[in-house]
């Protein structure tokens, strides 16, 4: 098939390339001008150059093509570089929806995000209004929702990488988290935390079942862990033993809603807001698909003790 990929020069989209290779999939990736050198040179690659507000950019990359894939997701705005939730999340998504149809693709595939039901933030919120609106098109459609995404960076933001440089790495105590005045439950909210390559195989895998269409399937690890078994393992990882201090949200919250603006300050207040409210699945996804996803554990965590893990 020919496949035409938005938000292929990003982490998870370096690992879909991948994937889809396997398959003998020829593809064409959307690439933002500075951003060539993020895509292989290989003979079932081209690329389109331009970003996804122009149209005409968008239109070529899925002119021909069976499949449109749409990864693109951003953890925190930079509005002056025209980087939102809505520009990038859902308008973006939906110009793409549009395209898609207009060009005669059959099939389409979302990345959304597990837990954004709660609604409780822009990030949650486009994301599902980036999903309503695929559901509303004509396409063949697929959402897969993952809880926060792990593996070799490859050059990229990931998440155990970042939590290594910011947290694990500093000489202060790594903060649990909490809600509330007494620290009882400090760090204990829980994640599932899903390896890249397991993503990436769920996305070509459902290429090849036709009982995907139309589901939304959540995406998780094998096994929840909480935020402070996860700072552990990966301090593990790297040989480390971390000071962990309990950090009360009430006072933490207001401090990042006003510097969380700025790239350097390590948290937002919406983040914190989305951490809190954990992101565990209820159903799992990997099933329907035959994959069995890799465990959150030393040997999967290894990458964090090599040098070339820093992005």
């Amino acid at each position: 098939m020919k496949i035409g990929i938005i938000g292929g020069t990003g982490f998870v989209g370096s690992y879909l390339l991948d994937a889809l290779t396997v398959y003998g999939h020829r593809m064409r990736v959307l690439v933002r001008p500075g951003n060539e050198h993020k895509l292989p040179a290989r003979a079932d690659l081209e690329a389109v150059p331009g970003d996804i507000s122009d149209e005409t950019a968008v239109r070529a990359c899925f002119e021909g093509c069976d499949v449109a894939i749409y990864l693109i997701g951003i953890l925190r705005e930079q509005p002056s570089r025209g980087i939102t939730f809505d520009a990038m999340q859902r308008r973006g998504a939906e110009r793409a929806i549009a395209m898609a149809e207009a060009q005669g693709v059959k099939r389409f595939l979302l990345m959304s995000a597990n837990g954004i039901d709660a609604a409780a933030t822009p990030y949650q919120t486009t994301k599902l209004a980036a999903e309503e609106a695929l559901k509303a098109s004509t396409l063949d459609w697929t959402i897969f929702r993952p809880s926060v995404i792990f593996g070799p960076p490859r050059g990229r933001m990931e998440f155990c990488t970042q939590l290594k440089r910011e947290l694990i790495d500093s000489p202060a105590p790594a903060p649990l988290f909490y809600e509330g005045w007494l620290p009882t439950n400090a760090g204990a909210f829980e994640l599932g935390p899903v390896h890249v390559e397991d993503v990436a195989a769920a996305f070509a895998k459902a290429l090849e079942v036709p009982e995907s269409i139309g589901e939304t399937l959540e995406l998780c690890g094998p096994d929840a862990w909480s935020w402070k078994q996860i700072l552990s393992g990966i301090a593990a990882a790297v040989g480390k033993k971390k000071l962990m201090l309990p950090a009360p949200v009430m006072f933490i919250g207001p401090v990042a809603a006003v510097m969380g603006r700025f790239d350097w300050f390590p948290v937002t207040r919406d983040q914190l807001t989305m951490l809190l409210g954990g992101n565990t699945c209820i159903a799992d996804g990997f099933a329907p698909l035959g994959i069995v996803p890799r465990p959150f554990d030393p040997d999967s965590l290894a990458y964090l003790a090599a040098p070339s893990t820093e992005a």
